[in-house]
Formats: C-alpha cells, structure tokens, sequence
C-alpha cells in the first residue's frame, strides 16, 4: 500500500459531511468530535452545549446526544434529522448572548407550535451557555484515551453516559480491506489498518475495536486471528466462504485456540453472503460490525445489575471498620464503589447492615442504591440473597455481577472480560486466582435461583459449583486479594507503591 494511504487510514477518523470548522464536520456524532470542537471554541470565545435530555416516542438522536454552537451560528454535532438543528443554534445564539441556560421542548407539548417533529413524539433540549470546561476537558480525555466516561449537566441534574469510539483494525492490503477502510473512515470511526505481515501486539485491541481479516492467505490469516481472540476485541471477523471458515475453524483448534475462542470468530463476516465486490462487502461487513458494537460494546451492562456485597461485620479489623480505612485516596470502599462508575448498568445495588451509617452514606454519595440485610450476621449468602432480590425486582435485568466491598484493586477491564464471556452465552462465569476460584462473577438470570437457595457463610462459589456451562476468567493476582486485616491493608498499599 501507497504510504500516502497508510497515513490516511490513521488511528484517528473523522466524519467528513459538510464543511468543517478547524477539521471537525457540523454533523460529527460523537460526543469526542464535538467535545474537541467545543474545547478549541472556548479557548478564545464562549461557546454554548445543547444536549438531549429526554425523547418521547420516535427520535432520531438518544438522550446525550450532544452539539456544540459558536457566536456566529458554526455549530459541531446535531440534536435531531434536521427537524430542530437550525432553532438550537438560534436558541444557543441567543443562550451566549444573555448568558442564561434554555430549557427547550419540541412536538408534543411544545409551545414552538410552527416546528413539527415529522416522526412524532417530544424531543427536550437544554441549552448551557457557559459549561465549566475541566468536566468537558475530562471527559474528552477519557474518550480519547479510549475509556468510557460521564459527563455531568448539573445546572440541569442530568448526567450522560458516553463510550469510546468504535474502532476497525483492519488486516490485509487488497480492495477489501482498503474499502472497509474507507468506508469506516467515511462514517467517523477510528481506523487503523495494518499489512498482512505485521505483527499485532497482544494489547492492540479493546472492548470497543472490531479486529477484521481482509486476508486470503492462511499463513498470514492465522496469527492475526490468534492474536485478536487473545485480545479484547468485541467482534473478531475474517472474509470468506463457510466452507473456508470451517477450514479456517479446525486450523485455529489444531493449534491451541480453545473453543469459546473459536466459537467468537464470525466468517463469512457481513449480512449479506457471497458478495464478490469490495465495496458491498465493506458495506455488508460494517453493518454486521457496527449492530455487534451496538449489542456488545456500547453499554454491556445496560441489563446488569451490579451487586456490591458490603455487609460485613470487619471482626478482624482489630476495633475499625475496615472498609472505612483510609486507603489509596480515600477509603478501602472507595474501590469497589468506583467500579463501573463511567458506564451505564442496569441497577447499583449495595447491600449493607442496617447499623452501618457512615457506608450508606458514603455508598450513596457514588450513586448506588442502598438495601438493607436483616440478617447479616448470619453470613454472606443472605446478603447474596438480598441483592437478588433487588435485581429481580428489575424486569430489564438479565444478569447480575456480584463484588466484594473489600477487594478494592479489581480493575474494571476484569468485570468486561466476565461479562464478555458471560455474553457468549455461558450461565455462569467466575474469577479464578491462582487455581481458586473468587470474586467478582456474573451470573445470568437463570442462575439467580441457585444464589438465592445458599445458606449461611458461604458465597457465589458454592451455587457455581453447580451451575451448567460455566466458565473462569484469570484475575491477575495483583489485585486478587481482599483486606481483612491491618496487615492485609499495609501488604495491598505496599504492592501499590512497588507498583
């Protein structure tokens, strides 16, 4: 491949339609672009953000959704199809002019009675003329360091969950992988494609990148496709017949590649079969690509409840409660409490003793729902219990992720490897440290009736036991401990120091 076109398919990619302002399109999507173009606006003059609140029936842009507006009417980002863009930057014009928020409603119940929403419904906007830029200069940091990250509104108390960018790494050099690559680019992704003789690194991909072979030839196919299933990657997929993906199949299983591994492979790759033309196949690849991103990668614990396991009485801690001491930058309960805090879950339900005052508070304050085990001296399977029953109470959750208060270091990629197996459809998936199983696990709601017959001080591991088609996850014994004990506390804040 021309070095000219190597440089064009870059790491970075961004939407091209319409003119841009300092290299970000009007029309760019994710709230990255558009939080990059309000960034650079604010460093000289004040810039406005509208942002999707709320949606009745069928709109086009979900709440979050974000636009950035200029003094003289330039705008990054969009609200709706085209139906209302145009009177939020009046309204934003006006906003930075007097320098007051707007609370706009459009459709039903809107007093803008000469603007009609085509699709039906109601779309609520509100309009912040003068955001504080280190929450926006935050969050575009995490998004551009690829981790998911929330943005707060607070003049409006609402809050916005955003994850990283879709991303294609694309193996191969013919017309395949050079369309793919364009049309990725073409709609704003990041893109990054690679020759067919280049390495991958084992961290070359996360739970937001989509690793693709465009190549025809086993011998440099195979790597590739054992690097990405070793990898993070939400969607792992190869061009070809299905009698070339069976071949393909038996050749990863004859040199190692376990078969949930294999079974996460997708080939032929695309919607549409036995495609012969390069750019159909990019677009019938994309389109698999971009629903898996959508049903794996962008909120994977939208159906999640997250249950934090905080009832413990800290008898061995020797006059304290251990979850309160001081720890890293706050409190050993701070870790575990932290978890997950960028993305959105279905519930955070913590579950604690009634007499334990200063944990609701503070468990609270991170936003979890507090439920209260009765039984708590009685051990840890009531508390299991009691958190079930909290998610059961959910109709929308379908799996439940079960932490420990007291394993503060657990780090949240760990949680997306279990939910990542757990999709795939196992009952069951645990942690497993040096041989032993532990915490954290995710159970699906098939297996909520196992947890809920424990008895006594027994935990998850004893309802695993017996559970069918489960799975384990290595937790790096870095952060496979919990804290018992002050000299548990003064071994983990050691291991940080060294690192």
């Amino acid at each position: 491949m021309a070095s000219e076109d190597r440089r064009a398919f870059g790491a970075r990619g961004d939407a091209t339609a319409g003119e841009a302002f300092d290299g970000v399109s009007p029309y760019a999507e994710h709230p990255l672009d558009v939080l990059q173009q309000w960034l650079a606006w604010r460093e000289h003059a004040p810039a406005a953000l509208a942002v999707v609140v709320s949606t009745q029936g069928g709109g086009v842009r979900s709440p979050g959704a974000l636009m950035a507006v200029r003094a003289d009417g330039a705008f990054a980002g969009y609200v709706s199809g085209g139906c209302i863009d145009a009177d939020v930057v009046l309204q934003a014009q006006a906003a930075l002019a007097s320098g007051a928020p707007k609370r706009l409603r459009y459709g039903v119940g809107s007093s803008f009675a000469d603007i009609r929403l085509p699709c039906g419904g109601a779309i609520e906007v509100a309009v912040l003329p003068d955001m504080d830029p280190r929450g926006i200069a935050q969050c575009h940091a995490r998004l551009a360091d690829r981790m998911p990250a929330r943005l707060a509104f607070p003049d409006i108390a609402f809050e916005a969950c955003y994850a990283p960018k879709l991303r294609l790494r694309i193996a191969g050099q013919g017309a395949d992988a050079l369309a793919l690559a364009r049309l990725g680019r073409a709609a704003g992704l990041e893109v990054a494609l690679q020759a067919r003789h280049e390495a991958g690194r084992e961290d070359a991909d996360d739970a937001w990148t989509a690793a693709v072979s465009m190549i025809h030839d086993p011998d440099a196919e195979d790597p590739f496709l054992r690097q990405a299933l070793r990898g993070r990657a939400f969607y792992v997929g190869a061009v070809g017949s299905r009698a070339t993906h069976a071949r393909r199949c038996e050749r990863l299983r004859a040199s190692g590649v376990n078969e949930a591994d294999i079974a996460r492979a997708h080939g032929p790759i695309g919607l549409v079969p036995s495609l012969r033309d390069a750019s159909m196949i990019a677009v019938s690849a994309l389109s698999e690509i971009v629903a898996a991103y959508h049903r794996q990668a962008l909120a994977p614990f939208r159906r999640t409840a997250v249950i934090l396991l905080a009832a413990g009485a800290s008898s061995r801690f020797e006059g304290h409660d251990k979850l309160l001491a001081p720890y890293r930058d706050g409190c050993v309960l701070d870790g575990a409490a932290s978890l997950l805090a960028h993305d959105e879950v279905g519930a955070r339900i913590a579950v604690v003793s009634a007499d334990a005052t200063k944990r609701h508070a503070t468990l609270r304050d991170r936003g979890w729902q507090i439920a209260i085990n009765p039984e708590a001296h009685t051990g840890l399977a009531s508390s299991l219990a009691c958190g079930v029953h909290e998610a059961m109470a959910h109709d929308a959750i379908d799996q439940a992720l079960v932490l420990l208060a007291d394993m503060p270091d657990v780090p949240d990629v760990h949680l997306r490897d279990l939910q990542r197996a757990l999709a795939a459809g196992r009952t069951a998936v645990m942690s497993q440290a040096q041989g032993v199983l532990s915490p954290p696990a995710i159970f699906s709601r098939d297996a909520f009736e196992a947890l809920l017959q424990l008895e006594g001080d027994v935990g998850a591991r004893a309802a695993f036991a017996r559970l069918p088609n489960t799975a384990t996850i290595a937790l790096d014994g870095r952060y496979a401990f919990d804290i018992d004990t002050r000299s548990d506390l003064t071994a983990a804040a050691l291991r940080r120091a060294e690192g």
